[in-house]
């Protein structure tokens, strides 16, 4: 960890670039998933309101509920073509490019929400809802691309890392500013809606200071003069010419590779198994049990006897765990590897969800079940922290070269919205028919991932990007023929120029 502390100080404009990058990323996406809960009453009585002082009658309480479903499910669905048109313009007008327009969308965004109620009108909380979906399905696709490519090998599993660092301090964020002594309150609710404006004000700002990642600079603009500019701007001035070389081979390999569309990954063969591996690990991500656990949570404390006014002081703690989790997680995944991470987090959730699902289902027998529940709570969302939520989007970016990453991520995008939007749909059904053993279903989920994770994923810690697509051509094509192309991946690497 020392190691590791002294490389992040030598790279200090990597890290001033990640603060960059996290600020506008990930993080606003965390903030809406958990802020919209806090003002929920003010807005179903600010649209009824607005509808008595248009038509002098109130809405009947199924439309106002269906009115604010829609409020709330408008935001997966501009996430989802946000992720959707992403892949092709950031392969057209580069991350960097597109990421600045993101923060005019998400300032837009933020004006119709301020101006809501001023205004009287709860369509422009539809409308800027919507918009804030488009702009975080973008920046959540763009994140994870931008801050692996912009990396040295030995802080890739870091930098990645620090996508999940700052999705859950976005929730928590959420969450603290929603209390209702800040602003989650009657007069201030439009201002918390409008917060994020700030975030994306600070990136539009600072990020044109920065440069284009140098993966892209060279490999694809054949810009060397850029490439080693941007290379001394992040990485400082030390001897970096392993890792220029580890980029040049990966040019070498796709000279010949035009940027793959999204169905012709699919067709690829060189593809299969790095695409096993995203389905699988996105869908667990999503799946894993964490949303039900923030459901069934509050459920729990109050069964438990905390205090009404306490329970969401308590809610806020869980998000601060999962967020000092993913800090953790940060330090650990350079040590530890990716692949430990992730099957190690999935094996502990499991026998959390297992605890969980006896005392909530024994919770009304013994009272002291309650704090065993409570407990097990704070438990798996630690467990989760430290394990899938920061490995998965290392091992994402890792897996693909920079020809196919943007379609990679545009499929990344779709599962992780798409599930997100069922989840949201069916959840509340299968906890009404289920109840507690819900938590069974996410843990064969849970069981499924772990064994092909640990069956068929690859170590990638500490590997370039060519070596982890040599391991992955032992699965897509034998080791037979995964050895003639890497043979003659290295013919062509003895071509090249160095620096």
């Amino acid at each position: 960890m020392a190691n590791s502390l002294s490389d992040l100080i030598q790279h200090r404009g990597l890290c001033q670039m990640i603060l960059v990058l996290g600020i506008g990323g990930s993080f606003p996406y965390g903030f809406h998933i958990s802020v919209i809960n806090y003002p929920s009453l003010h807005i179903r009585r600010f649209i009824n309101e607005t509808w008595i002082q248009r038509y002098g009658s109130p809405l009947r309480q199924e439309t106002v509920m269906l009115l604010w479903t829609l409020i709330v499910s408008v935001y997966g669905i501009g996430g989802f073509l946000g992720s959707a048109y992403c892949g092709y313009l950031s392969t057209k007008y580069r991350k960097k490019k597109c990421q600045i327009v993101t923060n005019l969308i998400m300032l837009v965004a933020a004006l119709f929400m301020g101006f809501s109620k001023m205004v009287k009108s709860f369509e422009m909380i539809l409308i800027g809802r919507f918009l804030y979906g488009i702009g975080t399905g973008f920046s959540l696709t763009i994140h994870p691309q931008y801050v692996g490519e912009i990396s040295p090998k030995k802080l890739r599993g870091f930098s990645n890392s620090t996508v999940s660092v700052f999705l859950t301090l976005g929730k928590v964020s959420g969450q603290i500013i929603g209390l209702r002594e800040l602003l989650g309150n009657e007069s201030l609710w439009p201002l918390l809606l409008a917060s994020t404006g700030l975030t994306a004000l600070i990136q539009l700002i600072l990020l044109p200071f920065f440069p284009d990642s140098p993966s892209y600079l060279l490999i694809q603009k054949d810009n060397e003069d850029a490439f080693m500019k941007a290379i001394k701007q992040l990485w400082g001035d030390r001897d970096h010419q392993a890792e220029i070389d580890d980029i040049l081979k990966e040019k070498a390999a796709i000279k010949s590779t035009k940027s793959l569309r999204v169905l012709e990954v699919f067709k690829d063969q060189s593809l299969r198994w790095q695409l096993y591996v995203l389905v699988i690990v996105m869908t667990t991500l999503q799946l894993s049990g964490v949303n039900a656990i923030y459901f069934y949570s509050f459920e729990v404390f109050r069964t438990a006897r905390f205090e009404e006014d306490l329970i969401p002081y308590l809610a806020v703690g869980v998000g601060v765990c999962e967020c000092l989790s993913a800090v953790l997680c940060s330090c650990l995944i350079e040590r530890f590897g990716r692949r430990m991470l992730l099957c190690g987090g999935y094996v502990l959730m499991i026998f959390v969800l297992a605890l969980l699902t006896m005392t909530l289902s024994l919770q009304h027998r013994f009272f002291w079940m309650h704090y065993f529940s409570v407990t097990l709570i704070f438990l798996f969302v630690i467990c989760y922290g430290i394990g899938p939520s920061g490995a998965t989007v290392a091992i994402i970016t890792e897996i693909f070269s920079q020809s196919f990453r943007p379609s990679s991520f545009l499929i990344n995008g779709c599962i992780s919205w798409m599930w997100l939007f069922v989840l949201g749909m069916i959840f509340p059904y299968i906890v009404e028919l289920l109840g507690p053993f819900c938590f069974l279903i996410f843990l064969g989920i849970l069981v499924f991932s772990s064994i092909f994770i640990y069956l068929f994923l690859p170590e990638t810690k500490g590997k370039s990007i060519m070596e982890i697509k040599g391991e992955f051509n032992k699965l897509n094509f034998g080791k037979s023929q995964a050895v003639d192309t890497e043979n003659n991946l290295s013919k062509e690497h003895t071509l090249c120029t160095k620096f």
